[in-house]
C-alpha cells in the first residue's frame, strides 16, 4: 500500500488478542501506536489542523502552539513539518526525553515548563504559558486539543468505528481519560451505534477529571491537573481511577506475559480491566484501545531505578493487589 503523506498511515484495523487475561472472556487490545507517530494521536493532530485550516483560522506558514505530555507534540511535529507550519510545543519534565528528541528532530520548538500548578501538576503553568504567548504573537495560532470538537469527532468517526467494525459487538469497551477527546468520541458513537456496550473511563489517581483531589502524577499520558472543556460526563459510562504503581505492575506483566511492551495509559486501562473483571459477564468480549507503544517507558515504567525513586513506601511492584476506585 503506497500513501502520499505520514500522516496518512494510520492502521484502525489492528486488534490483538490477550489469551488467559481474563479467565472467562477475552481480551482485545486496539493497538494505535503502529503509525509514524507512534500514538492513537496522530488522527487527533490531523482532525485539530484540519478544522482550523477549513476555517480559515490556519493559513499558509502560520505559527502554531500547543501542550502535550509528550504523544500529541509528536504527532503535531508530524503533521506540521509536512504542511509546512513553524510549531511550538509546550510540555512539563514528565514528558518522556525520547519524545522530546523527536519533536525537535522534526523541527519543533520544544518549551519545558517546570513550575506545578496548584493542583500539583503542570497542566495549568502549560496552558498560562501558552496564553502569554499568544499575547506576545498575534498570529500565533493555539490548536486546543483540550476544547476543540474536532479531536472528538476524529475518534467518534474513526477510533470508534474501527473498533464496531474490527470486532463486531463488544460487551465493554476501556478508554483512558486523558484530553478525552478518544473517550468522548467513543461514547458518542457507542451511544448510537451500540447502546448495550459498557463503556468504561479510566483515569490516574491525581487526576481532576472525574472530580477526585487532586495529586502529583508522573507517567504522562492519562489524568490532569484541570478538566478538559470536552469532558462531559452524562451517565452514560462508568469512571474508574487506577494508581501510577499498579499501572507499572500491569506494564511490566503485560510484558513478560505476551511479549509486549505497552505505553503507561494501556497499561492503566488494563489495571481497570483487570479490576472490573468480576463484574463482567462470562464469555465478555472486552475491547481496550491502546494510545501507544512502550519504547518511550523504557526510562521511566521499564525502569527499577525510576519507579524506586517515585513510589517509595509500597511493597514490591511483582507483589502489588489492585489499589483501583470505581464510580457510576
Amino acid at each position: 500500500m503506497i500513501y502520499e503523506k505520514a500522516s496518512d498511515v494510520v492502521l484502525d484495523d489492528v486488534f490483538l488478542r490477550l489469551p488467559g487475561f481474563l479467565s472467562a472472556g477475552e481480551v482485545f487490545l486496539k493497538l494505535e501506536g503502529l503509525n509514524p507517530a507512534g500514538s492513537v494521536k496522530l488522527k487527533t493532530a490531523v482532525a485539530l489542523v484540519e478544522s482550523m485550516e477549513r476555517d480559515g483560522t490556519l493559513r499558509p506558514g502560520s505559527p502554531v502552539i500547543e501542550s502535550s505530555s509528550g504523544n500529541l507534540g509528536v504527532a503535531l511535529s508530524v503533521v506540521c513539518a509536512a504542511k509546512g507550519y513553524p510549531l511550538t510545543v509546550v510540555t512539563d519534565p514528565n514528558a518522556s526525553r525520547h519524545s522530546l528528541r523527536v519533536m525537535r528532530s522534526l523541527s519543533t520548538e520544544v518549551v519545558e515548563v517546570t513550575t506545578r500548578d496548584a493542583q500539583g501538576g503542570f497542566l495549568n503553568t502549560r496552558i498560562t504559558y501558552i496564553h502569554r504567548r499568544l499575547a506576545e504573537d498575534p498570529t500565533l495560532v493555539w490548536l486546543n486539543q483540550y476544547a476543540n470538537p474536532a479531536g472528538v469527532r476524529a475518534h467518534r468517526d474513526r477510533t470508534a468505528a474501527s473498533v464496531h467494525k474490527g470486532l463486531g459487538t463488544v460487551d465493554a469497551l476501556f478508554v483512558g481519560a486523558g484530553t478525552t477527546g478518544t473517550l468522548m468520541g467513543c461514547v458518542e458513537y457507542f451511544a448510537e451505534h451500540s447502546p448495550g456496550t459498557r463503556v468504561v473511563a479510566v483515569d490516574a489517581v491525581g487526576s481532576v477529571t472525574f472530580g477526585g483531589p487532586a495529586a502529583p502524577r508522573f507517567i504522562p499520558g492519562l489524568g490532569t491537573s484541570r478538566r478538559p472543556e470536552l469532558f462531559t460526563d452524562g451517565g452514560g459510562f462508568e469512571k474508574l481511577l487506577v494508581a501510577e504503581p499498579d499501572t507499572v505492575a500491569m506494564c511490566r506483566r503485560v510484558a513478560e506475559t505476551y511479549g509486549l511492551l505497552v505505553g503507561g495509559s494501556t497499561g492503566t486501562v488494563l489495571a481497570a480491566v483487570q479490576q472490573l473483571a468480576p463484574t463482567l459477564a462470562p464469555g465478555s468480549r472486552v475491547a481496550v484501545i491502546s494510545p501507544d507503544m512502550g519504547d518511550k517507558y523504557i526510562d521511566t515504567v521499564y525502569s527499577d531505578a525510576w519507579v524506586a525513586e517515585r513510589y517509595t513506601g509500597i511493597p514490591e511492584l511483582a507483589g502489588l493487589g489492585p489499589t483501583a476506585t470505581s464510580s457510576r
